[in-house]
């Protein structure tokens, strides 16, 4: 798998990762897929996906119990683990509890990322990051990142810590949905944070042959030798600052993912797509 550095923090992580929104239930749990749940974070794993994002609202806590069982088959640093904190709870205590939870259902001593996942204007930026930084010096977080954050907003975090930096900023990105290359990955590119984009595929819907960028998929994937979907994964890495976590259960999903990265699209392509 290819391998980005994170931020400013020397850390490598795979290009593309696994996204678990809706594994195990999407508001509330339901446990009646957790077993093929369980086995596709294992299989992410092993080809090389190893950054596996979560979060304390999925399913109610229930998707990082099911990736704290998964990767309890491998040594700890063959994993790098994300979560998120609800808007509800960033205020300052309620992060180091949100975060203690999510530790005791993943099952681990320590995430590698912590992040927020959205902003809340009810709860002042600087008191959520104050709290960010405790965990790190404590040693329950290594890195911290946020979700969904405008340039102002990010800017207003990363000025808020004293010792830590913002190394990621995970925001829906996509052939369809564009709208952060105005102004958030060229901010991003310049202050060394990566840009880790969610829903890569659009739910699918950019696939779809009735459209010419579905067309142009088509057109490149032969051209290419790969399929739609991976050239537009790779499409979607194609800047060195940004990395995806499209969510995969199928074992064949799982597999075509994985073979997204590693190669380039040329520029001229990325281009072509760029215009669809």
């Amino acid at each position: 798998m290819e391998r980005k550095t994170l931020g400013k923090t020397g850390e490598s992580v795979a290009a593309i990762g696994l996204g678990t929104w809706s594994m195990g239930g999407r508001e509330f749990p339901d446990s009646r897929d957790d077993e093929r749940c369980i086995a596709a974070i294992k299989l992410a794993v092993e080809l090389g996906m190893n950054h596996i994002d979560t979060a304390e609202m999925y399913a109610a806590g229930h998707a990082e119990e099911l990736v704290g069982q998964a990767v309890k088959s491998f040594s700890r640093d063959e994993v790098f683990i994300a979560t998120k904190v609800w808007h509800t709870n960033l205020r300052y205590e309620d992060v180091l509890k949100s975060c203690r939870r999510s530790l005791e259902r993943l099952q681990l001593k320590y995430v590698d990322l912590y992040m927020v996942h959205w902003p809340n204007p009810r709860i002042p930026v600087a008191e959520t990051m104050r709290a960010m930084e405790r965990l790190v010096k404590e040693g329950f977080v290594r890195y911290i990142g946020v979700s969904n954050f405008d340039v102002d907003l990010l800017t207003e975090a990363m000025e808020s810590l004293k010792s830590e930096e913002v190394v990621s900023n995970q925001v829906e990105y996509s052939l369809e949905a564009r709208g952060v290359e105005r102004e958030l990955i060229p901010f991003c590119e310049r202050n060394g944070v990566t840009v880790v984009a969610y829903t890569p595929l659009g739910k699918g819907r950019i696939l779809s042959e009735a459209t010419a960028r579905g067309r142009a998929l088509k057109q490149l994937a032969e051209k290419y030798g790969k399929t739609p979907a991976q050239i537009a994964l790779n499409w979607v890495i194609w800047k060195p600052s940004v990395i995806t976590i499209p969510k995969a259960v199928k074992q064949e999903h799982l597999r075509e993912n994985a073979a997204a990265a590693g190669w380039r699209l040329a520029e001229e392509d990325y281009e072509l797509l760029s215009r669809t």
